[in-house]
């Protein structure tokens, strides 16, 4: 199996009370992932509240994680911003050790054409010898990598080796299903997809409900993999709606209520996020027992 099949995880970043990185709550969380026998981890993407995250942390928590990971499961580094010259600076400066691919999400707020966004992806390559991984999140970004785009980079790119889809279109993954590169990644960005964009090829999720639950998940993953969608039904419905309770406040708040439910880190999140509230907190913890049963 290709290192990037399966269920990759979008790790949260635990904070302690007074905001300061919660470092022990970050070497539960992998160590939780690695026992759920996930197939690899995304460290620092947006699930990880980067945009809070000042670059010296951003630096500590990675080499953390390298360290806690400690070679057991591929790594993947949320590098991204709407600033490719920045980007590329970050990139060149990254520590690449104990990691095996860079996660970049396109430009937000710029709103870039196309040309833009292929010039983009296409420097930050040309900037590195790692795989980089494409991130099209239009609800984020404000605007969609076309699948012609994203077939254009992956062709002309070769460490651009796939792409996290998170665009919540059909239409668009079929295109990229028909026209990419026989072995370049669709990757699913959204875990309540992820199943039928298995059936139409694409090799797994990058997720955010196998924080915390990550035995279920990625093996609901694993069955679809293998063509067994009757059994990976059963979990996929079984988690559907703590997966629409934990996104319902945004996230990672959400997920960070689940989280602190398993004893695994806390629920607090930086401004201008702010925890789930009561109500949600409540309704995931529902939930949660439900799933267990």
């Amino acid at each position: 199996m290709n290192k990037f099949h399966g269920t990759g995880v979008a790790l949260v970043t635990p904070f302690n009370a007074d905001g300061s990185v919660d470092y022990d709550g970050l070497k539960k969380l992998i160590n939780y992932q690695i026992d759920g026998k996930v197939e690899y981890l995304v460290s620092l993407g947006t699930t990880g509240e980067t945009a809070t995250l000042n670059k010296d942390e951003k630096k500590k928590i990675w080499a953390f994680t390298a360290e806690i990971n400690n070679g057991r499961l591929p790594l993947i580094a949320g590098i991204g911003g709407n600033n490719t010259a920045e980007v590329i600076q970050e990139v060149k400066e990254f520590d690449a050790s104990g990691y095996n691919a860079i996660l970049s999400a396109s430009p937000y707020y710029n709103k870039p054409t196309q040309e833009g966004i292929y010039q983009h992806y296409k420097a930050i390559s040309e900037s590195t010898d790692l795989d980089v991984l494409l991130y099209n999140v239009p609800g984020r970004t404000a605007s969609n990598v076309s699948a012609e785009t994203t077939c254009r980079l992956a062709v002309d790119c070769k460490n651009i080796i796939g792409t996290k889809e998170a665009s919540g279109s059909f239409d668009q993954f079929n295109q990229i299903m028909r026209d990419k590169p026989a072995d370049f990644l669709l990757i699913s960005g959204d875990d309540p997809v992820a199943l039928p964009m298995i059936s139409l090829g694409a090799v797994g999720v990058i997720s955010v409900v196998g924080n915390a639950f990550p035995l279920l998940f990625s093996e609901m993953i694993r069955l679809s993999l293998k063509g067994d969608f009757k059994a990976a039904q059963v979990l996929h419905l079984k988690v559907v709606e703590f997966t629409r309770l934990v996104f319902e406040e945004g996230n990672p708040a959400g997920i960070k209520a689940a989280l602190k439910y398993f004893n695994v880190c806390g629920d607090q999140v930086r401004l201008p996020l702010v925890p789930a509230s009561g109500r949600l907190a409540q309704l995931i913890s529902t939930q949660i027992k439900q799933i267990s049963l």
